[in-house]
């Protein structure tokens, strides 16, 4: 099997590393991880930008991470590749009883709804927010964090009302600043109550964003690359006409920067 043979030469590569390269033998999980993060963006940010090449080829390095930590297991006697491959096609399974069983699930809805009755019930998870990683990024700890709530019938209706719940929000940040005084002078502390209200602007954005199935992180991430796409192309405009960026007033940069989304567009 061609497939059965690529696995197990990268498992034979993946001990030979650790066996035999300095750097490789140095890693513990703690030094990996970030490695691992790093690698499933790199995922993200090919599979997001439809380039099949590039995701093949990150694929395989965030698969490399899960044959190195399953490595580092099996050194500690707590599990191997094997076990994490077992385990993970039981839990599959266990998780989907409309494919595996008799239970009904014609939506996605329903099957995430399933998921979540079954890790409680069957899983033994305890709590509304049982197992949410507190080492995700912001964005996506709080689309977590919702998502539990959710599970147990707890949130707005409909995204209109997440919607009429961030504009709620962001009147009280304004007048949060009112009452501070407005704008802090730069590399000073916020105000503790204008923190707290952005806060819930922040958290009450990645509402509308998780009804609507927007990922918020990817997306914040997509719109920071295009404001920089588009800065770079109005500075390049801006040059053509012999001017320089950075010595032209904020009303000129904002004609460029406009030129330059039309231009993009």
């Amino acid at each position: 099997m061609a497939l059965a043979d690529a696995l197990l030469e990268l498992q034979e590569l993946t001990e030979r590393l650790r066996r035999d390269c300095p750097w490789d033998r140095e890693q513990t999980a703690r030094t990996i991880v970030p490695h691992t993060v790093e690698e499933a963006y790199e995922v993200a940010d090919a599979a997001i930008g439809g380039d099949r090449a590039k995701l093949l080829d990150e694929l395989g390095d965030l698969l490399f991470q899960v044959y190195f930590l399953a490595l580092l297991l099996q050194e500690e006697g707590a599990g191997d590749l094997e076990a994490v491959a077992r385990a993970v096609h039981e839990k599959l399974v266990r998780r989907h009883p409309h494919v595996f069983g008799d239970t009904e699930a014609r939506t996605a809805g329903r099957v995430r709804e399933n998921w979540e009755r079954i890790k409680r019930e069957q899983e033994e998870r305890e709590g509304v927010f049982h197992d949410v990683p507190e080492s995700l990024p912001s964005l996506l700890y709080a689309r977590k964090v919702q998502r539990r709530a959710r599970a147990v019938g707890f949130e707005y209706p409909d995204v209109d009302a997440a919607l009429a719940d961030l504009d709620d929000e962001v009147r009280e940040l304004k007048e949060a600043i009112d009452e501070a005084g407005g704008e802090p002078a730069p590399e000073t502390e916020p105000h503790p109550h204008v923190f707290e209200e952005l806060g819930d602007v922040l958290f009450a954005a990645v509402n509308v964003s998780r009804r609507l199935n927007v990922d918020p992180e990817l997306a914040l991430r997509a719109m920071s690359d295009r404001f920089v796409a588009r800065v770079d192309r109005a500075e390049r405009l801006a040059a053509g006409d012999g001017k320089h960026w950075t010595e032209l007033g904020l009303e000129e940069q904002d004609r460029y920067f406009d030129l330059a989304k039309e231009a993009g567009e």
